[in-house]
């Protein structure tokens, strides 16, 4: 087999618009993305190192802003990732489509696209839905951590109502604007409604396996199952609290933690300004209590149960750098792809599946909804 780290990538999920927006004040001339930069998971040296070849950049905004605000922060975060490229145009390039993603590609490019993270970005409405996608974006994950008026999240504080009629009128018209349906992050009921109202395949730019760690944000066998008769995509993430148990009960006690001292249990919805005493008394629970660490076997466990289930035609891989706080043991940010195809080259997987999982899948689903 050649070299693992030739293995092309087509990552899900890249939060570095956020990060940026929230480490360096949405300042993009003060982030050289051409050196080593220790504030991120994300920097050009370590793309290359990592083979990423294409990139779904996430445009997020936190799913607690009010939904007008909420528009105008997403087009600041397109906006973002635009000046990104427009500064390293010899390593991104902005593409709309399977093709120009291949094109851009064989030029040694990054093909880079846009991916909204959250239906609350569209103040239910189709008219900005639209004008989302002629701005570039090729998919909108249906809700983040919140319910929005026509969807369910999986970490939403109501009941599972799964999609209205009107998230189905928007998963039909995502459809036939050729916009990807991505359902990382919605509760199992939009899952199954938004699966029986889509036309064309869907994703999940980040998520991985329920089975193996019984967190909300992952997928279910039963609609690991379904992604077949889909077309879909399942793309793996590196989350801790994801793909290990330990992990994900730690996490749960944390957030149990930080509500009884009163302190925001999402990073990325914090205020500007916490209690320093309620700090102080987390820090000491935080001693008191060390976090356990995810490992390269976590992420290959829900990597070989999604080949399993969904098959290796619908699989491939949502890292999630620079979206979140810890990685797995290992994982220098965005370099670490080669150790997952490293991993499973030992475990018997050949160069075309490990080409599968790395970037020809998501090609093919890019191009289905092209």
């Amino acid at each position: 087999m050649r070299a693992v780290n030739t293995i092309p990538v087509f990552d899900g999920h890249n939060d570095l618009a956020w990060a940026i927006r929230s480490k360096f004040h949405n300042n993009v001339s003060a982030v050289d993305l051409h050196s080593h930069q220790p504030r991120l998971h994300t920097d050009i040296p370590r793309l290359r190192t990592g083979g990423v070849a294409a990139q779904f950049w996430s445009v997020f905004v936190p799913s607690d802003m009010a939904p007008a605000k909420a528009v105008t922060a997403t087009l600041e975060q397109i906006d973002t990732v635009r000046r990104l490229a427009d500064q390293h145009p010899d390593a991104f390039e902005l593409v709309d489509s399977a093709a120009q993603a291949r094109a851009a590609i064989d030029r040694g490019r990054i093909a880079s696209l846009l991916g909204i993270e959250g239906g609350h970005c569209i103040d239910s409405s189709l008219g900005v839905l639209r004008s989302m996608r002629r701005l570039g974006v090729r998919y909108l994950t249906l809700t983040h951590n919140d319910d929005i008026p026509w969807a369910s999240s999986a970490t939403g504080a109501g009941p599972d109502a799964g999609l209205s009629e009107f998230g189905r009128e928007v998963v039909r018209e995502m459809n036939r604007i050729g916009m990807i349906v991505d359902l990382s992050h919605v509760s199992p009921q939009v899952m199954d409604d938004a699966l029986a109202a889509s036309a064309r395949p869907v994703m999940f730019s980040h998520s991985s396996c329920r089975t193996v760690t019984d967190h909300p944000r992952n997928i279910p066998d039963a609609v690991l199952e379904r992604l077949p008769a889909n077309g879909g995509i399942a793309m793996v993430t590196f989350v801790p609290a994801f793909v290990s148990e330990a992990c994900a009960e730690h996490k749960a006690h944390s957030a149990e933690a930080r509500s009884r001292l009163g302190l925001p249990d999402d990073f990325h919805e914090g205020p500007a300004e916490e209690d320093p005493e309620a700090l102080r008394e987390f820090a000491d629970w935080q001693a008191a209590h060390p976090a356990p660490t995810a490992t390269l076997d976590d992420v290959i466990a829900h990597i070989e149960h999604a080949r399993e289930v969904a098959g290796i035609e619908h699989i491939g891989l949502g890292g999630d750098f620079d979206g979140i706080e810890e990685l797995p043991e290992d994982f220098d940010g965005v370099a670490a792809y080669p150790l997952v195809f490293r991993a499973l080259a030992d475990r018997g997987w050949s160069e075309a599946d490990l080409r599968k999982l790395g970037a020809e899948n998501a090609l093919r689903v890019l191009a289905d909804n092209d």
